[in-house]
């Protein structure tokens, strides 16, 4: 069988992942969506930046009005929103939304051949803007705390030729940032992929090697484990139902995009593959809904296909689906992992959709 570019490097975990997946459906399923949201797309069109993202503001709330989860939850999106391209009045509609408790907003970055001092500066430069300027990220024992996605998927230094990073010890300076939960991966095709699939585990940096986080401590109900930052990975999978020039499988990394229409099929491929710690399984799916093929797309109709495929799938194995936030995904993980269930069984939904 033809395999897509770099499958050495996660074939073997993916395999791993399957032989130990649980027979039983889980309890409950948690989905959260990381967009990559970049409005400027590397230019300085900031008229365009401002129309793509009054167009989120403009048409999202009417989506996440038409869909709820076992709780009456409506989605809420999590906008993950790059340091070097902040703009006030970019941010102000994403934070209206936040406030309207359909989205949030958490930390993206690019940046090569960067140094541990200016990281250090940008970040935490940027994580005090987004929570004294917009009322975005939120406070933990007196520390302001953020999720985290890296730009090219270059986690740690992990592509080869060093590019697009520059830190073996990205790892611990955003531990010692606040960062409570790294969504970057999966990162196939890219070199940047790590061994280690559909797991939730703790990262321990090596200071001295890139890549610290191509193996790690996976997180497992009631079994108390710690690292330096902690990885939530969306699916990696080989959709064999779909083939790719007739003979090589698909490569499936939970992306929405307008070249990857959401079907049934997919849907239930995720629902095999993302990671479960105990009867909990936690889906997170990624985009790059700013461009604008992209938005119209998910906008346009394929939101809407994925509410509604993947509430009737959970349905039929009896699965509760929540929606959460990046944020809200951490405490579901770190509930499940310290107890032997995320939640207790919750009563009817409190709120009809309207």
């Amino acid at each position: 069988m033809n395999l897509p570019r770099n499958a050495q490097l996660w074939l073997p975990g993916y395999l791993r992942s399957l032989a130990r997946r649980p027979s039983a459906p889980a309890a409950r399923v948690w989905l959260m969506i990381a967009d990559h949201f970049e409005p400027l797309g590397g230019t300085d069109d900031e008229k365009g930046a401002r129309e793509r993202t009054a167009r989120w503001r403009s048409e999202w709330p009417a989506i996440a009005r038409r869909h709820c989860d076992s709780r009456g939850k409506p989605p809420a999106y999590t906008f993950f929103y790059p340091e070097e391209e902040y703009r006030r009045a970019l941010l102000d509609p994403l934070a209206e939304m936040a406030a309207a408790g359909i989205a949030d907003v958490e930390v993206h970055l690019h940046h090569d051949a960067d140094s541990g001092p200016n990281f250090l500066r940008r970040v935490s430069r940027f994580k005090e803007t987004l929570f004294a300027r917009h009322g975005l990220l939120r406070k933990s024992a007196g520390e302001i705390v953020f999720g985290f996605i890296h730009g090219n998927w270059a986690l740690d230094n992990s592509l080869p030729d060093g590019r697009w990073c520059g830190l073996n010890d990205e790892i611990t300076l955003l531990r010692d940032l606040g960062c409570y939960a790294d969504f970057t991966l999966p990162a196939a095709p890219s070199l940047a992929q790590t061994r280690l699939v559909n797991t939730i585990y703790w990262a321990v940096d090596d200071p001295l090697r890139a890549k610290s986080h191509d193996t790690g401590v996976p997180l497992l109900a009631g079994e108390a484990s710690s690292g330096d930052l902690l990885m939530i990975p969306g699916p990696l999978a080989l959709d064999t139902a779909r083939l790719k020039f007739g003979f090589l499988p698909r490569l499936e990394t939970g992306e929405l995009a307008a070249h990857n229409p959401v079907t049934r099929g997919r849907v239930r491929l995720w629902l095999r593959c993302a990671p479960r710690i105990g009867d909990d399984q936690f889906l997170k799916l990624f985009a790059h809904g700013a461009r604008e093929r992209h938005a119209m797309h998910l906008l346009g109709g394929d939101l809407d296909r994925l509410f509604g495929l993947l509430r009737e799938e959970c349905s039929r194995q009896a699965s509760q689906l929540r929606y959460v936030t990046a944020w809200e995904m951490r405490n579901a993980v770190r509930a499940a992992h310290l107890s032997h269930g995320a939640e207790t069984p919750v009563a009817a939904a409190a709120a009809a959709c309207r």
